[in-house]
């Protein structure tokens, strides 16, 4: 498809700073747009707060879900809530910005340029856009606002996205395992320094906005905070014995995760793509007590088949990226576990 860029305000001389420090903001419409199997809908908030476990308030920003039946989710939900399509339909995600430019970048969708999100090379959403996408590959991804990318991905633009088999959510990719437990962790650090500032921009170009140190605070798994994640069910898994459990794990902090899992696990994909649907590569098995890393934004689907009866702990811990210490002086530690019965 070519994309002439006249056509969506760009105006004069195009240079660095078009698509630079200071970003293209429009609102055009879809270049090429189809019948979509799919209609979803986000809208900025900026408005969420956390109460942390120290009893301090802590703003958020993220993508609210207008035509979701649950009341969270329509307001200032955190992570933003999940996306979630099958393999091959022709989605349009629609944003709607509200006061400043964002953007939606389905991170591990291969797009168009013009759909990606990615405002250095396209645009920014000014007011409304909707994305138009067709995913080619089943698998675990995630989305997020590509504005200020550090500084907005931090303050909670981000949510899940899954794209099962044309079968639907149960099978990893047709013809390939079935699930029959399914759990969502998301890990997530907090800097409380980083979430004061209300300029969408702040740092972008150049100035002093204190992003050159990160020193997170607060730990959270999908949405919970670390002194409730052991028994919390957005996090806890319980499962019966002959069940196969999946968990797709979404590392959205700036930590170094490391994963200790009290059970054996098979790594049956990395960032979406599948290990084992084609003869050049095979799934990975982590014995009971191996350490599992993910850097930032990497996504690991984790097949787990217990074989006894019982409570299997499961340990996370964010690491700093240079030392390789548990952040926090050692308190970046979140804990919960599976149960077998």
């Amino acid at each position: 498809m070519v994309i002439d860029f006249k056509k969506t305000g760009v105006k004069g001389k195009v240079t660095f700073s078009t698509f630079g420090c200071n970003v293209f903001q429009e609102s055009p419409a879809t270049p090429d747009k189809i019948r979509p199997d799919v209609v979803i809908e986000r809208a900025v908030h900026t408005d969420g707060r956390w109460n942390t476990p120290d009893g301090k308030r802590v703003r958020y920003w993220g993508f609210a879900d207008p035509l979701s039946p649950i009341a969270a989710d329509r307001v200032a939900p955190y992570p933003s809530p999940l996306i979630r399509v099958r393999q091959g339909q022709v989605v349009h995600t629609k944003l709607k910005s509200k006061k400043n430019a964002h953007t939606i970048h389905h991170h591990g969708i291969e797009p168009t340029t013009f759909n990606d999100g990615v405002g250095h090379v396209s645009f920014e959403v000014q007011t409304e856009y909707s994305y138009q996408w067709q995913p080619a590959h089943p698998g675990t991804f995630f989305y997020h606002c590509h504005r200020n990318t550090v500084l907005h991905f931090e303050m909670g633009m981000f949510g899940m996205l899954i794209v099962d088999p044309p079968e639907g959510p149960g099978t990893l990719y047709s013809g390939g395992p079935t699930y029959q437990v399914e759990r969502i962790w998301v890990a997530d650090d907090v800097d409380p320094r980083w979430h004061i500032p209300n300029e969408h921009d702040a740092g972008l170009c150049g100035e002093d906005a204190g992003l050159n140190r990160f020193e997170p605070k607060y730990f959270l798994i999908s949405g919970v905070f670390n002194n409730k994640t052991m028994l919390d069910s957005r996090v806890a898994v319980e499962a019966k014995l002959g069940d196969r459990i999946l968990i797709r794990l979404l590392n959205a902090s700036y930590s170094i995760l490391r994963l200790t899992l009290g059970v054996d696990a098979l790594l049956v994909s990395v960032d979406g793509r599948q290990l084992g649907a084609e003869p050049w590569n095979s799934p990975k098995l982590f014995p009971a007590g191996s350490r599992i890393e993910l850097t930032t934004a990497s996504r690991f689907d984790l097949l787990i088949t217990p074989t006894q009866r019982g409570v299997f702990g499961v340990k996370f811990e964010f690491l700093h990226w240079i030392t390789g210490k548990v952040q926090a002086d050692g308190a970046g530690i979140a804990q919960t576990r599976i149960i077998v019965k």
